[in-house]
């Protein structure tokens, strides 16, 4: 009777899961079922995502908890974002290798940037001003690389001032670090809920 309940308890998590990363993308849900053997006995057991515990956060104010929800949302919204240019970096970068001459993969990277901009471009209308700061910031934990610094790789170091000008113009940066352990504390805290689905 317990490995029947130990079962139907794995497959409902399971479809919780599956329900849960169909409507949100940064969640990947990572379960495990099965059995180990003790002293003769066989035990079940279920590996699951890794649940982070941190200490409830104290807000001085009425502002900072507003602060904190407003960077819950925006996280929630550009994360999955960020996560997709880190898949089409990888996926471009690994087929560029495999083109024969400079010529090809110019003309590659010229459909790969036509293909972004109409995909992208009326996601990144839609973001706010400090969403798009926050973009910038995730992208470099995506990528371990800057936004200018993924520009000027892909598409030249001409192109890669261009876009940090214009970035500049309206007080944003794309040579932009992340700091996990500083000034990003918070954000890194709020990340790791959001891929673990706590948030």
């Amino acid at each position: 009777m317990s490995r029947l309940f130990i079962v139907i308890l794995a497959f409902a998590f399971a479809l919780c899961l599956q329900a849960q990363t169909e409507t949100d993308p940064t969640y990947v849900p990572t379960v495990k079922v099965g059995k180990v053997l003790h002293n003769g006995d066989s035990i079940q057991f279920m590996q699951m995502n890794k649940v982070y515990v941190f200490h409830e956060p104290v807000f001085k104010n009425e502002r900072q908890r507003q602060q904190y929800n407003r960077l819950v949302a925006n996280v929630k919204k550009v994360l999955p974002i960020a996560k997709e240019a880190n898949h089409i970096i990888i996926e471009t970068y690994e087929y560029l290798s495999t083109l024969p001459s400079k010529k090809a993969r110019e003309e590659h990277m010229k459909l790969v940037e036509k293909s972004v901009a109409q995909q992208y471009k009326p996601r990144m209308k839609k973001l706010t001003y400090s969403q798009g700061k926050l973009l910038i910031k995730l992208v470099y934990r995506e990528c371990n690389s800057s936004t200018y610094n993924l520009i000027q790789a892909f598409l030249g170091p001409v192109r890669a001032g261009f876009w940090q000008a214009f970035a500049w113009a309206f007080g944003a940066s794309l040579k932009k670090e992340y700091d996990p352990e500083g000034v990003d504390k918070m954000t890194e805290r709020v990340v790791l809920m959001v891929e673990s689905g706590q948030l």
